[in-house]
């Protein structure tokens, strides 16, 4: 089914869109929830997409599910910061880009989120420690070395369990 629509904003010259549904009696009802269908899934591509390259959602070499999720808890934190920042945020666009005023997208957000940073309230400041840590004295030398293990060096083992056995024994 080819779908045309009238106008777009800005402009620009409307191209059609092919929609493919195995209904056989399809009504304008019908295609127009198809139509926002396909919308949604190109907001649900889009934000995979901005969450796997902008915010590295699969970059870290996770090892338990845990940690897997709890990544995927904080990407979905920052694409939310970065959702709740679009009115606080100027358009810091690229020269080849064109503005984007009305509604910026996460990433254009995400590059003037450092300025966002320096002008918001702060509800606390950073604690400071009433009295000096536990550490080391300063001025006191180190009594302990640190143990030092010489790269590449290999360590004779035992050629058999009995000689292994021998050794510990």
């Amino acid at each position: 089914m080819r779908l045309q629509v009238e106008r777009l904003p800005g402009d620009r010259d409307p191209k059609p869109v092919w929609l493919w549904s195995s209904a056989t009696a399809a009504t304008p009802v019908d295609v127009d929830r198809w139509w926002q269908s396909l919308l949604r899934r190109l907001d649900l591509e889009y934000t995979f997409r901005l969450m796997k390259q902008t915010l590295g959602w699969t970059s870290p070499k996770v090892r338990h599910a845990d940690g897997a999720d709890l990544w995927t808890w904080l990407i979905i934190a920052a694409h939310t910061q970065l959702r709740l920042a679009r009115p606080l945020v100027e358009d810091l666009r690229r020269p080849w880009e064109r503005p984007a005023e009305p509604r910026l997208a996460p990433a254009r957000v995400r590059r003037g989120f450092r300025n966002v940073r320096a002008t918001a309230a702060r509800p606390a400041v950073a604690p400071k420690p009433s009295k000096p840590g536990p550490g080391r004295p300063p001025g006191s030398k180190n009594k302990h070395r640190a143990k030092r293990h010489d790269v590449g060096k290999t360590v004779k083992r035992a050629e058999s369990i009995r000689e292994h056995q021998a050794r510990r024994g």
